[in-house]
């Protein structure tokens, strides 16, 4: 497998040198082995990630290592966050051309001026939950009642507020959470929020002292916003308004090159895992194999197509941030745009890739200690 994985990332490189060579006339194209004409002028753009490497932005990782966006006569600069990171400001001010982010959070800076619109929304789903221990009896929303229940901040937390406020609950405390699941491991908070794709994991990689085993999934109860009515969508791709009006062929040729990676990554989701790997993440093979497996479970099926906006989950979104104040008002029709998914999911769609995902089945995951 690594050697496969070498070879691929080779591949790429090979293929980003000879696209870019300096006697390429502006507008000149060649065709590729696929058919559709490519630039050979190859144009430079940043990507602005949320955070450190991992699995849940293996199909930007997996566009690049394979040659997708090369394909695309695109370099692709990923860049990774941090804490002290805001990708929708980045992009705002230049930084990147394309950045993460979720919905609620780029709406929050467009009323401050940032000028974004979302033209892919890959995540389809929350991957928020609230995670407490199969004993506390918390079952639903409403047994958080006189608990005390732990949250991120840092506009993490409105999907449990907007849900504390439609169940009617007043829980004993609201307490800030480190970004990690310890207070509950340690049983100081009575739930915690955690990603199903990372710190929920974090949880059934520690070892039981009772049992001196992992911990099962029996061994927790999950409340899961999406089946609460509170969830707001996440991950989407945002440009300036101006630069979409200005690259609409770029932005088309990203998303096409982007959208490719993570369909790849639906039907070979340890190999992407491998991909992501070679980029230094902090956790292991297996916990990177678990996030691609949840990750893909957040992104498929895609009913439109890939990155093409729900309507429904949209309207959802909009209705809890005004509910919670995480945004004075509906930001109108013009907050996102389909027409670039669309035109490169029905792309892909002419090269005969499913672009739904209709029949994706997540795969089995055993974990490790400490996600090794």
């Amino acid at each position: 497998m690594k050697r496969l994985i070498a070879c691929l990332l080779a591949m790429s490189m090979i293929a980003a040198a000879c696209g870019g060579g300096d006697s390429a006339g502006e507008g000149e194209t060649t065709t590729t082995a696929a058919g559709s004409e490519t630039p050979t002028e190859m144009t430079t753009v940043n990507l602005q990630l949320q955070w450190f490497a991992q699995s849940q932005f293996a199909g930007y990782y997996a566009a690049k290592a394979l040659g997708y966006y090369s394909d695309e006569g695109l370099d692709v600069n990923i860049l990774e966050g941090a804490v002290d990171i805001v990708p929708q400001q980045v992009v705002a001010t230049g930084g990147a051309e394309f950045g993460l982010a979720w919905v609620p959070k780029a709406l929050v800076s467009n009323e401050e001026g940032a000028g974004l619109v979302n033209v892919a929304q890959v995540f389809q789903r929350s991957g928020t939950l609230m995670v407490s221990w199969a004993d506390s009896g918390i079952e639903s929303p409403e047994d958080w009642e006189g608990k005390v229940i732990g949250n991120w901040g840092f506009g993490n937390e409105f999907e449990l507020t907007a849900a504390i406020e439609k169940f009617g609950v007043t829980p004993a405390e609201l307490v800030a959470q480190n970004f990690d699941m310890e207070a509950l491991l340690n049983r100081e908070i009575d739930a915690a929020e955690a990603m199903i794709y990372n710190e929920y994991a974090q949880v059934l990689e520690a070892v039981n002292e009772e049992t001196g085993e992992l911990y099962q999934p029996s061994d927790l109860n999950v409340i899961d916003f999406n089946e609460v009515g509170t969830a707001m969508l996440q991950d989407a791709v945002w440009v300036t308004q101006g630069y979409a009006d200005d690259n609409p062929d770029v932005v088309e040729r990203f998303l096409k090159a982007s959208f490719e990676g993570w369909i790849y990554c639906r039907d070979n989701a340890e190999e992407c895992a491998d991909i992501v790997l070679q980029a230094g993440p902090t956790l292991g093979r297996s916990h990177q194999i678990w996030q691609m497996n949840e990750i893909n479970g957040l992104i498929w099926p895609s009913p439109g197509g890939i990155g093409v906006m729900d309507q429904a989950l949209w309207d959802q979104t909009i209705e809890v941030a005004t509910s919670q104040g995480v945004i004075a008002a509906d930001p109108g029709p013009g907050a996102f745009e389909t027409k670039f998914a669309e035109a490169a999911v029905a792309a892909l769609e002419a090269e005969g890739l499913d672009v739904t995902g209709e029949s994706w089945q997540p795969i089995e995951v055993q974990l490790a200690e400490g996600g090794e």
